[in-house]
């Protein structure tokens, strides 16, 4: 639900122009937006977490609201960390602020969620209200299903986050926000800096991913760069119907034409290029995805998905998803990882910690059609724990029946599917 602020900025800018924002940045939206800080999250190079800040929260709220209208507010370095990418040995950068850069952030991200939810197009999704990753494949469904289209541009922008021009990002906040302080305030976020081992890394492009502010930038930055080019530009030009779906920096394009397709291929690395982005060719490619009764076979991943062709029971046509080989194995190494890392606690400790895992991951992968690939996962945990329990005893060791006796009043949470597409 909306706070007051946010309606009454959301109603502006239907109208022009939004100003004066600088105004809805008082004590109240600061100590809101406190409110809402989990207290388990990793705290920024200071080392202070929510619960160290909440001892003298009033004073420190009114030290931030100073800095602020004194303009003396200066963002901290973001805390480099390196987590790993699903599906191979990369490291995924991530900065963690300080506990101080939360609040802040987290209001400018209301009040620019408030501006954009009014502009931005049907076709993007991620990182807004109500329009999370499941309904973007269901939209695409209807799409394939409904429209006229033969082939699809899985397409990935390579390195997003960390290439974000700066310069561009602020022509574009420009288009809507007139209130040169705030906008004064996201270039010193985005100017703030990194510290990596114990040194400072001055910033000049990119928006550092786990910043509050990160995923509203990045869809201010695609909405013209991506979304208004393919709405305005791509679809009047081309004679055949053109679809899009992007969820933060994942989208598939759908063309009734291999001929548009592979000019809008063309067009896409120029578009990117022109505003410091770049396509990963390696990863981007043209499938046809039709629904003819001769329907190619080949495959697209969105979302963790592999998307094919296939047909109902009653012969009619239908898209047929799984979980994608990529995220299945990466799942499955978390997994396994997880487990040896806790293996010395007590079974039914164990299980009760899985089960949560577990239920993460049926909620996401639960949808129609994939029910097997739940139980796949769901069995490999189940082996996986009976190996590292047989694993720890020297000599007695567990065996398949005592497992299961242990499972019977622990039981192993069974998959379920959350969401239906039909």
């Amino acid at each position: 639900m909306l706070s007051d602020y946010t309606k009454i900025i959301k109603q502006l800018t239907k109208y022009k122009r939004v100003e004066g924002l600088m105004q809805y940045i008082n004590y109240e939206s600061l100590m809101e937006q406190h409110r809402k800080q989990e207290r388990n999250k990793a705290p920024g190079i200071d080392n202070v977490n929510k619960t160290e800040y909440d001892k003298e929260i009033e004073q420190n709220i009114e030290e931030i609201l100073y800095e602020l209208k004194t303009f003396k507010y200066r963002p901290t370095p973001v805390k480099r960390v390196y987590i790993p990418k699903t599906g191979n040995k990369e490291l995924r950068p991530l900065g963690i602020p300080i506990y101080k850069d939360k609040i802040v952030q987290s209001v400018f991200t209301d009040i620019l969620n408030a501006i954009y939810e009014n502009i931005f197009i049907n076709n993007s999704y991620g990182f807004r209200p109500g329009r999370n990753c499941h309904k973007a494949i269901i939209e695409l469904n209807k799409i394939i299903i409904n429209k006229r289209v033969n082939y699809i541009l899985d397409a990935d922008i390579k390195g997003f986050f960390e290439n974000v021009d700066h310069n561009w990002l602020e022509k574009f906040l420009k288009h809507t926000i007139k209130d040169k302080h705030f906008i004064r305030y996201i270039k010193r976020f985005l100017k703030s800096g990194i510290m990596e081992n114990g040194r400072k890394v001055i910033t000049y492009e990119g928006t550092s991913q786990g910043g509050l502010i990160s995923p509203i930038l990045a869809n201010v930055y695609l909405h013209y760069v991506l979304d208004v080019w393919i709405e305005l530009d791509i679809k009047k030009r081309y004679k055949g119907e053109v679809h899009s779906i992007r969820y933060a920096d994942d989208f598939v394009i759908c063309f009734e034409y291999e001929k548009e397709a592979k000019k809008c291929y063309e067009e896409l690395k120029e578009r990117l290029n022109k505003f410091n982005l770049k396509l990963a060719e390696n990863k981007t490619k043209i499938i046809k995805f039709d629904k003819s009764n001769n329907g190619s076979k080949d495959s697209f991943d969105f979302l963790g998905f592999t998307h094919y062709n296939g047909k109902t029971r009653k012969g009619y046509y239908q898209i047929i998803y799984r979980t994608s080989k990529k995220k299945m194995k990466a799942k499955k190494q978390s997994a396994k990882i997880w487990i040896k890392e806790n293996i010395q606690l007590k079974p039914e400790e164990i299980i009760k910690k899985l089960n949560i895992k577990l239920m993460g991951h049926y909620r996401y992968y639960g949808i129609t059609g994939n029910y097997n690939k739940l139980m796949e996962f769901k069995n490999y945990v189940t082996r996986t724990l009976f190996k590292e329990l047989r694993g720890r005893g020297q000599k007695n060791k567990i065996s398949w029946e005592k497992f299961n006796k242990i499972l019977k009043y622990n039981p192993i949470i069974e998959p379920k599917i959350y969401v239906k597409l039909y």
